[in-house]
């Protein structure tokens, strides 16, 4: 059994920093890709960054380039999401998503695309 466990969302100040993870399990998690995803109340939820299974393409939203960096340990099934310079709009739930092999950059965003999801932890920015 997939299983996808989020943890490192909190409370931070406008500009700070978080870091989350997402330590998977029931799966080769090297032949995956994972993304991040979040959904802010009341919105849909969207994409937000993904890494292909050997960590050698990433691929991030917009709104959080050179703010966000996606990585991964594959000896330790975690992928991670360093956010910097935290603002208002990116408080959500932020949840972590699976998919095997890789993908191409548009295909990577539709989270149609990916079977295994998370339960998500909460990010919230006060400013």
């Amino acid at each position: 059994q997939v299983q996808l466990v989020e943890s490192g969302g909190g409370l931070v100040q406008a500009g700070g920093s978080l870091r989350l993870s997402c330590v998977a399990s029931g799966l080769t998690f090297s032949a995956y890709t994972m993304g991040w995803f979040r959904q802010a109340p009341g919105k849909e939820r969207e994409f937000v960054a993904a890494i292909t299974w050997s960590g050698g393409n990433t691929y991030y939203a917009d709104s959080v380039k050179g703010r966000f960096t996606i990585s991964r340990d594959n000896a330790e099934k975690t992928v991670y999401l360093r956010m910097n310079s935290l603002k208002s709009d990116d408080t959500a739930v932020y949840s972590c998503a699976a998919v095997l092999g890789g993908g191409s950059s548009g295909s990577l965003h539709d989270q149609a695309k990916y079977p295994y999801w998370g339960q998500g932890t909460q990010v919230t920015v006060s400013s």
